[in-house]
């Protein structure tokens, strides 16, 4: 059941800052990164709004067992307003629903972007920070998500694969996008040196054939609490706010909360979206 977001804040017009947080490819705890510093960013009394940009397989609401009666496809297909669609999660984190197994919405075109501008355009909530969670890979949404957002985080784990593929999305992003800087998080490592390494190497790789900066901004352990807060579909910095993965995630949020806004910010959320538009005509072209 939604919990409709309704309250209207004054201050509605500040910038919004917007961290995309993607992957080379799945599996390398993507989504349960971009719950936990949404939430962990509420818990420092941030205004946090949690989009779930994997359009057409979405997850967020699996993660948090919740059952939203609404989601952007809805929005699109003029069933709901953007207001009705977002649900509360854990502290009071303002959530955007995907939909999930709806090939279209993996498949939006520039009027049906143009489409969510002007749904944002009529929110009215104010926000200190939007949470984008995309797709993992190098889908042109992913492209354009990243391109349209003021941080791109990429996680990567300690396997060949992951280290390849975040390469290749990073890759990609410059040469594509322009995107010239990246913020590194090692997620799933035993320790703070091999989180280092796993950088070392990406880094590595990066100085040797791309113009590009690499900005290493933590770890996140392999952590039996955070696999059991998955199981219950909690975030862990609350169901176990004292193990060493909230700990990580706690030192992550207060790492993104003195990042400065981006003078392209722009204004209301909507700004966000006219980006995306444009990052996905640069795309298409």
């Amino acid at each position: 059941m939604n919990e409709v977001a309704d309250t209207a804040y004054p201050d509605s017009t500040s910038p919004v800052q917007v961290v995309a947080v993607t992957s080379g490819k799945g599996g390398v705890g993507k989504t349960s990164v971009s719950v936990n510093i949404a939430v962990a960013l509420a818990n420092r009394d941030r205004r946090v709004m949690l989009m779930d940009a994997d359009l057409g397989l979405a997850n967020v609401d699996v993660m948090l067992g919740l059952q939203p009666k609404y989601n952007l496809s809805h929005v699109l297909d003029g069933g709901c307003t953007l207001q009705e669609a977002i649900v509360h999660g854990p502290s009071d984190v303002l959530i955007v629903p995907a939909a999930s197994g709806i090939q279209r919405m993996a498949e939006l075109t520039e009027k049906e972007l143009a489409g969510l501008i002007y749904a944002f355009s009529e929110f009215r909530n104010a926000l200190d920070i939007l949470v984008v969670d995309t797709a993992a890979g190098i889908s042109d949404h992913v492209m354009s998500f990243s391109r349209a957002s003021n941080e791109v985080l990429i996680v990567v784990c300690d396997e060949p694969a992951s280290i390849t593929d975040a390469y290749a999305l990073i890759k990609v992003l410059h040469r594509e996008q322009e995107i010239s800087k990246f913020r590194i998080l090692a997620n799933m490592v035993q320790s703070q040196n091999q989180g280092r390494e796993l950088y070392g190497k990406l880094l590595k790789v990066a100085n040797r054939f791309l113009d590009v900066t690499l900005d290493y901004v933590g770890m996140v352990p392999n952590d039996e609490y955070l696999r059991k807060a998955v199981q219950r579909r909690w975030p862990v910095v609350n169901a176990f706010p004292r193990s060493r993965s909230a700990a990580a995630f706690n030192k992550l949020a207060a790492a993104i909360d003195s990042w400065p806004i981006a003078n392209t910010s722009g204004g209301r959320l909507e700004f966000f979206f006219e980006r995306l538009v444009n990052s996905d005509s640069r795309v298409a072209s």
